[in-house]
């Protein structure tokens, strides 16, 4: 490759990092990540954030097939040029006045990105690039665990604070000074749990490709198996108890989207039928809730009020019903137009829960409210201070009843009916697959788990608004299932903790929420497109197997 080229490549990458760089210190993003740390008294998030970015066009720069030496030296001048573009800013707005359009283009800001010294910027971008090509030497498999090991620390440097706060109220603390520091993680502390994650990893990648033919188990395995299944399932019921009423709240969010992401997973992973329509399910599961068991309810205006338990099935068959009644105008319909019927679908469901129409039966924009508690025979109430952690097992329950009926649904000749049709409705078709009932039946099991989520979500708050049920919330459930792996039930339960739980725990930073979210999705798009835990078919054929 002639000299010019890769120079201008690199240099164009640098230019991207750079000026990607200098936006989110315009936006503010990089100030207001700087107040959590990760490493005590070493980095915080604000510099990691800088770093990655410059890392991360630095090893693109990088990845082309040079040689050896011309990959360093494309990696140093990537993130060199990229560090150079963070220097303009500071010596631009020295002289400049740049208040007047970025707010946050204050001297502390350029104090900030300096990292101490501005002369010294240049070589640690350069530094940071070499560092980033250096990983092209590595094996796949090392790299790939190295990155896993840099991830997972930095996650748990960003929840450090929650963690010692869970850990004090378990009376703990004491135990994990080796870890977590008032602020962030120990040097030590980020030190093994990078290296233990990284070796967990690649000690894992090995298995697998020593492992038998897929869908073949050894007894030993099989064994190993349940056993951490067990294991799994009894920290499960010990870990409302552990974490406290705020965290498990958090946790019954998260487990909520599981729950709908698990249907949605039906639909749009296994079937591959796109529907951002799905909050449809969960705001009818959660109407019908309220309309059997609230005093507000018209039920109860006629005379009678229903339990939860009397209510839940009934929010399942109209859920089920509202699948079907969807399914019927579709069955001609594939990819964007189904997309968009689904969505205008959504739309209408929360229309007419606002319209003065039916204001008598969902009380308009009013809603609901004075849904009684969950309760068993009244002799326990999913209520009070602990009401949380109560709630975390019926949740619990659903969830690991759910994946349940998914996992055997795929593994059925329906489920494998429904992977064709994702694959190609017309071979599909001509191999004898019955298209009608086959998405019928993949609309009305999608619905049934959002509205059970739907009926729990009512009983929980104890009141439900039109607002509450919009456009957003699908958005969110078809992201978890992109970046945790379509068709994967374990992906979805992933997608869930990153995509529900991580931004739950970080509400401090919730203005860069919906940013996030997209740079996340593009990155996904982009670099991973099966994403994190990718259904076995999508690996192999990603594998060109």
């Amino acid at each position: 490759m002639k000299l010019a080229n890769w120079f201008v490549d690199a240099s164009q990458k640098g230019l991207i990092g750079g000026t990607v760089a200098i936006w989110l210190g315009l936006i503010g993003m990089v100030m207001r990540f700087s107040e959590r740390a990760i490493i005590q008294d070493v980095v915080d998030l604000g510099h990691t954030l800088l770093l990655v970015v410059v890392f991360m066009v630095a090893f693109t720069a990088a990845k082309r097939e040079y040689t050896s030496g011309l990959k360093l030296v494309a990696g140093a001048v990537a993130g060199a040029i990229s560090a150079l573009m963070l220097v303009l800013l500071v010596l631009v707005g020295e002289q400049i006045n740049l208040r007047a359009m970025f707010i946050n283009a204050s001297p502390e800001l350029y104090a900030f990105i300096s990292f101490g010294n501005l002369a010294l910027l240049p070589l640690i971008g350069a530094v940071t690039g070499i560092v980033a090509a250096c990983f092209h030497f590595l094996p796949a498999r090392l790299r790939n665990a190295l990155f896993m090991g840099l991830a997972i620390m930095v996650v748990i440097g960003m929840l450090s604070d929650q963690l010692l706060l869970i850990f004090t109220n378990n009376g703990m603390v004491a135990y994990f000074r080796w870890l977590l520091a008032p602020k962030g993680l120990t040097v030590i502390g980020a030190l093994i749990i990078t290296l233990l994650v990284a070796v967990i990893n690649y000690v894992r990648g090995l298995r697998k490709e020593r492992a038998p033919t897929p869908g073949v188990s050894r007894p030993a395995t099989q064994w190993v198996r349940y056993t951490v299944l067990l294991l799994v399932l009894a920290i499960l019921l010990y870990l409302p108890q552990f974490l406290g009423a705020y965290h498990s709240q958090v946790l019954n969010q998260v487990g909520l989207y599981v729950l709908m992401g698990l249907g949605l997973n039906i639909v749009v992973g296994f079937a591959g039928m796109l529907d951002v329509g799905y909050v449809a399910f969960l705001a009818l599961g959660a109407y019908a809730m309220g309309m059997l068991t609230s005093p507000e309810g018209f039920v109860a205006q006629s005379g009678g009020q229903w339990n939860f338990w009397a209510a839940a099935p009934i929010a399942f068959v109209v859920a089920v019903f509202a699948g079907i009644l969807l399914g019927i105008p579709v069955l001609k319909i594939r990819g964007d137009y189904l997309t968009i019927v689904t969505l205008g679908f959504g739309e209408i469901i929360r229309i007419l829960a606002i319209s003065d129409w039916l204001r008598p039966y969902t009380g308009g924009a009013q809603g609901i409210a004075a849904i009684p508690p969950i309760a068993i025979a009244g002799l326990f109430s999913i209520s009070g201070p602990a009401k949380q952690q109560k709630l975390f097992y019926l949740i619990l329950i659903c969830c690991i009843l759910a994946a349940f009926v998914a996992l055997r649904l795929k593994k059925s000749r329906v489920g494998r009916a429904w992977m064709a049709l994702r694959e190609d409705e017309d071979v599909a078709e001509a191999m004898g697959i019955n298209l009608v009932q086959n998405k019928l039946l993949a609309f009305a099991c999608g619905a049934a788990f959002s509205g059970i989520s739907g009926a729990i979500y009512a009983a929980n708050l104890g009141s439900i608004y039109p607002h509450s049920f919009g456009l957003l919330i699908s958005v969110n459930i078809v992201a978890l299932i992109i970046v945790g792996g379509m068709g994967n039930i374990y992906g979805v339960i992933l997608g869930a903790l990153v995509l529900v739980g991580l931004p739950e725990l970080l509400r401090e930073f919730s203005e860069f929420r919906l940013l996030v979210y997209g740079a996340v999705l593009i990155f996904m798009m982009l670099q991973r497109p099966e994403g994190l835990l990718p259904d076995q078919p999508q690996k192999l054929v990603k594998e060109g197997i």
